[in-house]
């Protein structure tokens, strides 16, 4: 509900001559869309009607305010309830209001006044809250699986199938991989389609914290409880209550906060810095990092229980360089962005300009190849992107099939996958250029994909 549209109210009043004067009331304004009823059972029977204000008479012939009240936040609390009574006792009033009433108004001369008011603080909230919504909507289909995260390499297919499984419940998920493969991206994917996709994702870097802040920033503190600390702080954990804490760079945390943090996840409860009160915590965790924490483990850089107790289900992003035929995906989703953003022509990559991003080892992984993309569209003439537009960072080789040791199967996977990028997955076309059969190609790419290739 938006502040032009009309706003449906629903009206519970048993008293005749008070439901005349509301009728006058309300019908001044031609915005309002009101139906009228005399019994908490038939409002509650018409919630289905979506009403976006209810004037509840707290005295009702069938059933208390209070029951009333209770049942239609039971079917949707974002509906405000504005209670119109003719006691004038503060702590009924009080009580109502702790229920979840939106407002409370006694009968009086000044009741007209008020309930124009309260009704108008109503629709804006109610404006707010969709708009709100719509927004969460938005950004849950942003980060849809097919739509925020780009490849459709075996090895990705495998991280797929990991995201449709850490979707379907609260388990905790370590994500690991270079950096720039993309793992906070892979986080919010898994928080936007879950249960908890409605709750707040929080994010914190433990590598950009100084070891000094990391505690408060986690756990928060009290007024007073250091020096500089001049007003209570709520921390991530609480941030997060409901939803998603990600951690990244967990392997950066340093060994005391990484008890504390055991124990918070252990108790699923913690204690402001300087603090008595226990909080209790409802919190997925998502953790990231570029290292290999076993190694750490094994170097005493890193707790083993706490290691056990963040693993979870593991999901393992492959580097760029391993990923074929989505550098060519990824390449073109972010030339198209990045036209779009810009107010550019349609750009599109020549094939020697295709074979070129596929020589290159991608050290930065995916924020290196966006970064050269962006910059190839500047250098572009005539809507079409070279060889001579990319660059590749400095002191970086182009990766050549020689230069890895393998197997002879697998340099031929190797050569069969690269004619295959090469001709846009045209078997026909590579078994010519090859000098082998079809049958021969589908056999491979078998083998390949079991292996992961």
């Amino acid at each position: 509900m938006y502040e032009k549209d009309p706003v449906k109210i629903f009206v519970v009043e048993d008293d005749p001559a008070y439901t005349k004067f509301l009728k006058y009331v309300l019908g001044l304004n031609p915005d309002y869309e009101v139906e009228f009823f005399s019994t908490g059972k038939e409002c509650i029977a018409n919630l289905h009607k979506n009403p976006d204000v209810i004037t509840l008479d707290y005295s009702l012939p069938d059933q208390p305010g209070e029951r009333v009240l209770e049942q239609i936040r039971q079917y949707n609390p974002d509906i405000n309830v504005i209670i119109v009574s003719a006691q004038e006792k503060i702590g009924t009033a009080v009580e109502l209001l702790k229920a979840g009433a939106f407002d409370y108004i006694t009968k009086d001369q000044d009741t007209k006044e008020r309930l124009f008011n309260s009704i108008h603080n109503a629709r804006q909230k109610a404006s707010l809250i969709r708009e709100i919504n719509h927004l969460k909507k938005e950004i849950s289909g942003k980060y849809e699986f097919e739509k925020s995260i780009i490849g459709a390499s075996p090895a990705m297919k495998k991280v797929f199938d990991l995201l449709e499984k850490a979707v379907q419940s609260n388990i905790t998920v370590s994500i690991t991989g270079e950096t720039g493969t993309g793992k906070e991206l892979v986080a919010k994917a898994i928080h936007y389609n879950s249960k908890r996709k409605n709750r707040p994702f929080v994010a914190v870097n433990v590598a950009a914290v100084p070891a000094t802040l990391i505690e408060s920033e986690l756990f928060g503190h009290e007024k007073g409880a250091f020096t500089g600390a001049t007003a209570r702080r709520i921390g991530k954990f609480e941030e997060a209550e409901g939803g998603t804490l990600f951690l990244d760079e967990i392997g950066e945390l340093e060994l005391p906060v990484q008890a504390k943090l055991l124990r918070a996840l252990q108790e699923r409860e913690i204690t402001r810095i300087g603090g008595n009160q226990v909080i209790k915590l409802d919190v997925r965790i998502i953790t990231a990092t570029h290292r290999d924490l076993a190694d750490e483990v094994r170097e005493g850089r890193f707790r083993e229980d706490l290691y056990y107790r963040l693993l979870g289900l593991p999901i393992q992003l492959p580097p760029l360089r391993d990923r074929g035929n989505d550098i060519l995906l990824l390449a073109k989703y972010f030339l198209d962005l990045f036209a779009k953003e810009n107010n550019l022509p349609h750009l599109t990559f020549s094939e020697e300009a295709r074979a070129k991003l596929l020589s290159y080892t991608y050290p930065g992984n995916i924020r290196e190849l966006k970064s050269i993309v962006e910059l190839a569209a500047v250098m572009a003439a005539d809507g079409i992107i070279v060889p001579e537009n990319i660059t590749f960072a400095p002191g970086v080789k182009t990766e050549t099939l020689l230069s890895r040791e393998m197997t002879l199967q697998n340099y031929t996977y190797h050569i069969i996958r690269h004619y295959l990028n090469k001709y846009n997955n045209n078997v026909l076309d590579v078994a010519r250029k090859l000098d082998i059969g079809k049958s021969t190609i589908y056999r491979y790419l078998k083998e390949m994909e079991e292996l992961g290739i």
